[in-house]
């Protein structure tokens, strides 16, 4: 069995933890101090925290400064996600020390752009591919940006080390992963895979877990910690 890493979310909207239902501004749930979620996730046991920027995402401004403050008081690896766009806002991103960012609709509006942040620092850099009716979804999954296959391909041979795929229909409504897209995703490319949506129940983790040795080696659970569907100690035992 391969490794498998549970990636707790922490999603910032003004400076506060939320989680959006399927990625719908003004349907957040409202967490607290993103802080001390981070501290709860990293004393149950987690290794790595998958952060949001909504505000960045939506346009609306920026976390960079919480972003910075979680890497720098957290004994964790950060992966940072939403509004990177450009060269500005990956560098501002970059700077908050965190581990990993990735790159969402920028990347597929721009993949010139994409592939030359993928070659620059292919370990810190992931393709965000969140899919809707099999394709690409971008602008906060409300335009489509081309076929999963033609995506996968592409950034496959730009050096893309890791996807990391959100089923829409799934996000946020604790309806089960997609697995079926996820294995398609993992038997395309060699890159690895973290999936990202739907997960309710440890047996959704176990269903990801057999599919680590074709590469689906990561998730990122949010909803589900929130709402106590289980504890992340329960998720790392699985």
């Amino acid at each position: 069995m391969s490794d498998f890493t549970i990636l707790p979310a922490v999603d910032l909207l003004g400076g506060q933890a939320v989680q959006l239902v399927q990625g719908v501004a003004g349907s957040q749930k409202e967490f607290g101090d993103p802080l001390a979620a981070g501290q709860r996730w990293q004393a149950e046991g987690a290794a790595w925290l998958h952060v949001v920027d909504l505000d960045a995402a939506f346009g609306q401004g920026s976390n960079a400064d919480v972003a910075a403050r979680l890497v720098a008081e957290l004994s964790l690896h950060v992966e940072l996600t939403g509004g990177i766009r450009d060269d500005a806002t990956l560098a501002r991103a970059l700077a908050t020390g965190c581990a990993r960012v990735n790159l969402g609709t920028a990347a597929l509006e721009n993949p010139d752009w994409a592939a030359a942040a993928l070659a620059s620092d292919p370990a810190r850099v992931a393709i965000a591919l969140d899919v809707k009716d099999g394709q690409v979804a971008t602008r906060g999954w409300t335009a489509a940006g081309g076929s999963v296959e033609a995506v996968i391909d592409r950034f496959t041979a730009a050096g893309c080390r890791r996807f990391v795929v959100t089923d829409v229909a799934s996000d946020g409504m604790l309806a089960g992963p997609n697995l079926d897209l996820l294995r398609r995703v993992a038997e395309r490319t060699p890159a690895h895979v973290t999936a990202s949506g739907g997960i309710a129940t440890l047996e959704d983790l176990r269903r990801l877990r057999d599919l680590a040795e074709i590469g689906v080696d990561a998730a990122i659970v949010g909803t589900a910690l929130y709402v106590g569907a289980f504890t992340l100690a329960e998720a790392l035992a699985v």
